[in-house]
């Protein structure tokens, strides 16, 4: 870990975190928090993903849709139209918009193998967005006056690291820049998570060799064909395989650095009460 102990932590003037954990468990919370009320730099890797590295694809795909208008079509192809996407850390459906669902186009899912290429997009995005970090460490310090930084995590970042290999080269460069903070969720708050996901589904982002194996599943246990899957009901049913996929690889991740329960950082509202519960856990993790 970058600081030895709890003592160097307390006594850093540059802090800066990474906190990782399955959505829904307060990263983005929390860093929003220290961006509005400390001195705190908030760098955001999905909407990293979602301006620097997809934006581009995200706007092509709006496109693509007015285009099947006359009226638009023929505002875009005389540029009298402007279209962008108003992606930001808090509202990322753009980015969400645009990965969809697999399934039947009738329903709104996109052709398995179109959903395929995004998820691929996404995740040489992913990579990328995260190996910039050192990059956004120095800008914010050079260009912004910050000295503490906080790295908002998606939650697919552990399908893009291998916590179990020590010279993975994402999780080398994160650790040697950031102490890494997984929040840990419990098993109460791991069933409100899956009822919530099940009323309202959203596209996900998933490791290759595990949705090839659930698309698989889902078409063996249901009998329906690729054409005639219904995309919210696929990602329902997948989403708690992903959570107890993606539990072993976060407690994984978690040995690159420290963990808090998410009961612990649930009331905290200032960067002091942040920086208290971190204080606690290195302690904590060096017993």
């Amino acid at each position: 870990m970058i600081y030895k102990n709890s003592k160097d932590w307390k006594n850093s003037k540059q802090k800066r975190v990474l906190l990782l954990a399955m959505s829904g468990l307060g990263k983005t919370y929390v860093s929003s928090m220290l961006r509005a009320k400390g001195d705190w730099f908030h760098y955001s890797i999905d909407y990293r993903i979602g301006t620097r590295y997809m934006g581009e694809h995200i706007v092509d795909n709006f496109k693509q849709i007015a285009m099947e208008t006359p009226f638009l079509a023929d505002l875009l192809r005389s540029d009298s139209l402007y279209i962008a996407s108003n992606i930001t850390p808090e509202n990322l459906s753009p980015l969400s918009t645009y990965l969809g669902k697999p399934g039947d186009t009738t329903k709104g899912g996109i052709p398995f193998e179109e959903y395929r290429k995004r998820q691929t997009q996404h995740h040489s995005a992913e990579k990328s967005a995260l190996m910039d970090t050192p990059h956004f460490i120095e800008r914010a310090k050079q260009l912004y006056g910050y000295s503490n930084f906080v790295c908002d995590s998606g939650g697919s970042i552990c399908e893009v690291v291998d916590p179990w290999n020590p010279k993975d080269p994402i999780l080398n460069t994160l650790s040697k820049n950031l102490l890494l903070v997984w929040i840990k969720g419990s098993e109460e708050h791991t069933s409100e998570l899956i009822s919530r996901f099940d009323q309202a589904p959203k596209p996900m982002c998933y490791q290759a060799d595990f949705l090839l194996d659930a698309w698989q599943g889902y078409q063996d246990q249901t009998g329906l064909g690729p054409n005639k899957i219904d995309p919210n009901d696929f990602i329902r049913w997948t989403y708690a395989r992903a959570m107890a996929h993606r539990e072993p690889r976060y407690a994984q991740m978690a040995n690159w650095g420290i963990t808090v329960n998410n009961g612990e950082l649930k009331d905290v509202s200032s960067p002091e009460g942040f920086e208290n519960v971190i204080y606690q856990a290195i302690d904590n993790n060096l017993k």
